[in-house]
């Protein structure tokens, strides 16, 4: 077959496609729907008494830019996974503000250790931070999930990895903000471990919620 037959008979078939958006298009469009839901829920649940004096702490602070940091480099690097021939270090992009995010909470709970020994490490059970997390993150991450099934699942596991940590870590953010828990050990275990969680299952249903179509079923 020549080159122009082959042509010819993959015109024949195609079907009309919308182009997507360019992913930083996306990315504000997702920020804008996720943050206004993210802001309402902590507008129902109340703010935390203490925000003004928590906001003027610098440990805290940084602590909550790089948990707001890190769900928006999330979801620009799984909707920069859904595009083909983008380059790979893109899927990276969140990895300084996890860093940035661990760091803090490793710097309070070394500051826990060293005021009060291991008493300053304990920890205890806390049935509010999944659930809180979870609700914060319901909009957010059905919204991902939209908007990245749009895409190529060259990436799948990555990508829904990727939009979970979105998702959970926006809803991390907004926690902080009206649930009154600083000890750095709780935070890691039951906040930045429930994220991590939502991640590590969002891995786990990539191939499911981004299956390649069937041959003969055209793809938007």
């Amino acid at each position: 077959m020549q080159p122009e037959e082959l042509v010819k008979i993959l015109a024949a078939d195609a079907t009309p496609v919308r182009r997507l958006s360019p992913p930083m298009v996306r990315l504000v469009i997702w920020l804008g729907i996720s943050v206004a839901y993210a802001a309402l829920v902590v507008w129902l649940m109340g703010l935390r008494p203490d925000i003004a004096s928590k906001l003027a702490d610098t440990r805290f602070a940084v602590e909550l830019a790089a948990t707001f940091m890190t769900a928006v480099l999330a979801a620009l690097a799984a909707f920069c996974a859904g595009c083909p021939g983008r380059p790979i270090w893109e899927r990276y992009a969140p990895l300084p503000a996890l860093a940035l995010w661990i760091l803090s909470l490793g710097e309070g709970c070394w500051r826990s250790f060293a005021a009060g020994g291991t008493e300053g490490l304990s920890f205890r059970l806390d049935f509010v931070c999944l659930p809180s997390i979870v609700l914060v993150s319901l909009v957010p991450g059905a919204l991902m999930l939209m908007m990245i099934r749009r895409g190529a699942p060259t990436a799948p596991i990555t990508t829904t990895a990727l939009a979970a940590l979105a998702a959970g870590a926006l809803g991390a953010t907004a926690l902080r903000l009206f649930h009154a828990q600083d000890a750095s050990v709780m935070v890691l275990v039951w906040q930045f471990g429930s994220v991590a969680l939502l991640a590590g299952l969002g891995a786990l249903v990539g191939r499911r919620l981004l299956p390649w179509p069937s041959p003969g079923v055209a793809s938007s």
